[in-house]
């Protein structure tokens, strides 16, 4: 059954992405809110990958696949900090249009890339998991406690979140952080692994939702060619 689970929401990050890249188009120019998608990107052969696993088998391939979807998660993951960043710049906040806080940010999401790297795919060990259907390879090398990265990276959406809120009255940044945060620390009573990541999914449409809703009102306020969050 969570095979089925997984591939359905590598279909929804799929049309997720396709949202995400008509949006790109639409503006005719990248920002630093647009490295979402290849977060969502990510969240697709994430996915894909483990709703595929009980048709690849256990084996060398399906563990090479495993591998590279912990790679993924430490480097693409952390990019979020510099979408939340932006979200702040969007919103018209004079500190976040610094350099200073550029810096910042880039620094943070560096720091989040090595320390990820380090403790997860430098030194991982895989290990064949079946769980409610669902064949994949676990790292068992995976450090206890909670995971550091995540909750800087939610922390970093929340702030992004709660200035969205104050300032444009937009406050789904700051709803689907929260949803996220609450529904990963409880274990929820259904015979499902995968139902778990519903809550990253929502997470990811809210990132998206407000990335479109920031180009709609930036589009308001002056003409196209003088936006002011390039």
């Amino acid at each position: 059954m969570d095979s089925f689970i997984f591939l359905c929401f590598a279909i929804a990050y799929i049309a997720l992405l396709v949202w995400g890249v008509a949006l790109l188009f639409k503006r005719r120019r990248a920002t630093a809110s647009d490295l979402a998608l290849l977060v969502v990107l990510g969240l697709v052969y994430d996915n894909t990958v483990i709703g595929l696993g009980a048709i690849i088998g256990e084996g060398a391939a399906l563990e090479v696949l495993n591998s590279a979807r912990y790679w993924l998660h430490a480097l693409l993951t952390p990019l979020l900090v510099l979408v939340a960043w932006h979200v702040l710049r969007r919103t018209g906040l004079r500190w976040a249009r610094t350099v200073w806080a550029a810096v910042v940010a880039l620094g943070v999401t560096a720091a989040l890339v090595i320390y990820e790297a380090i403790v997860g795919p430098l030194q991982m060990w895989l290990v064949a998991d079946r769980e409610y259907g669902a064949l994949s390879y676990n790292n068992e090398n995976a450090p206890d406690g909670p995971p550091i990265m995540v909750l800087i990276v939610a922390l970093a959406l929340l702030l992004a979140g709660t200035f969205a809120w104050v300032r444009t009255r937009w406050p789904w940044l700051t709803v689907v952080t929260v949803i996220m945060v609450a529904g990963s620390s409880i274990t929820l009573p259904v015979p499902s692994a995968a139902i778990v990541n519903a809550f990253e999914l929502i997470l990811l449409i809210g990132i998206v939702a407000t990335i479109a809703f920031q180009d709609r009102t930036s589009a308001r306020r002056m003409p196209e060619s003088r936006y002011p969050d390039r």
